[in-house]
């Protein structure tokens, strides 16, 4: 199987359609995972889609805020209701609110702005990691591995589904929790091909919406990594609850960038974690914080 990065573009490639709440709606489906219920990376890059696709040129994106609110169904179509809060000169406001079978699932706040000229700062990028071409591939990593619930399917959706190479610092949290139970991880990202073009967006937001899309995927892992969980583990339960995410830069979604991942806190059943987005040369492109559901034993909500 040659992986692709096809699954992501398909997932943030949508449909106008007619308003039925606010200013602005527009369809999307949801892509293909071994879970019960869609991937929510899947809602955050398509509201962002969404909403970057009802403000003008000269405004991009600067932060958005979310809430998942239900589970969303694998394979099925999502309406994306946008309302048009505010256009002033130099930001705008867009509320996006995600529909399938005629309930709220997932509703964001995006905020855009035209920039102006300042100072400079930012943090600094982790020093002493490895780098990516030195670290095993996911599938590389799985090839002769097995355990705990991954099936089949979800090895190969592991190893080849999720359209970017990830490679661990330290080892993944796939099967067991490899290297120590630390709450600071980083992942090496980048597309397992040239990221397709997608109709209503330009190169900057798809990119910006490819970001979007693959920051969740890992972003939890540092707080399973620090309680000794993994993602096979019998009776593990996990659900994305809020996510906010801001972008400092503009990035191009053509070579590597170092995810920098730190737990902050996990307790009554919920972990948080902070991310931060780096060029190869150091450069801070984005920050992500989301805090999501923990259940170890498979308690039932």
């Amino acid at each position: 199987m040659n992986p692709t990065s096809q699954i992501f573009t398909d997932a943030v490639t949508l449909k106008e359609c007619p308003a039925e709440v606010f200013d602005h709606a527009f369809t999307a489906t949801t892509q293909p995972c071994p879970w019960p219920k869609a991937y929510g990376g899947d809602m955050v890059a398509q509201a962002l889609v969404a909403a970057s696709r009802t403000v003008g040129d000269g405004k991009s994106m600067h932060s958005m805020h979310s809430y998942f609110m239900r589970p969303v169904d694998i394979g099925a179509e999502v309406r994306y209701e946008v309302e048009a809060l505010r256009d002033g000169r130099g930001y705008s406001t867009r509320q996006v609110r995600g529909f399938q079978n005629g309930k709220p699932v997932y509703v964001c706040l995006a905020s855009f702005a035209a920039g102006e000229p300042s100072g400079s700062f930012q943090a600094e990028m982790p020093a002493g990691l490895p780098g990516p071409d030195t670290l095993p591939t996911s599938a590389a990593y799985l090839a002769d591995r097995s355990g705990g619930t991954m099936t089949d399917v979800s090895k190969d959706y592991w190893q080849h589904g999720r359209s970017f190479d990830m490679r661990h610092v330290p080892g993944p949290v796939y099967l067991t929790v490899e290297g120590e139970r630390t709450p600071h991880q980083a992942i090496w990202v980048r597309p397992y091909d040239a990221l397709r073009d997608v109709e209503g967006l330009t190169a900057e937001q798809r990119d910006a919406a490819a970001l979007a899309y693959v920051c969740d995927y890992t972003i939890l892992e540092p707080a399973l990594r620090v309680l000794g969980l993994a993602w096979a583990d019998e009776g593990l339960v996990t659900a994305s609850l809020d996510h906010a995410m801001w972008f400092h830069r503009p990035v191009r979604m053509d070579d590597w960038l170092l995810y920098a991942q730190e737990a902050v806190s996990v307790d009554d059943g919920r972990g948080m974690a902070v991310g931060r987005f780096f060029t190869p040369d150091g450069v801070l492109v984005a920050s992500v914080v989301q805090e999501g559901m923990i259940r170890a034993g498979g308690r039932s909500s």
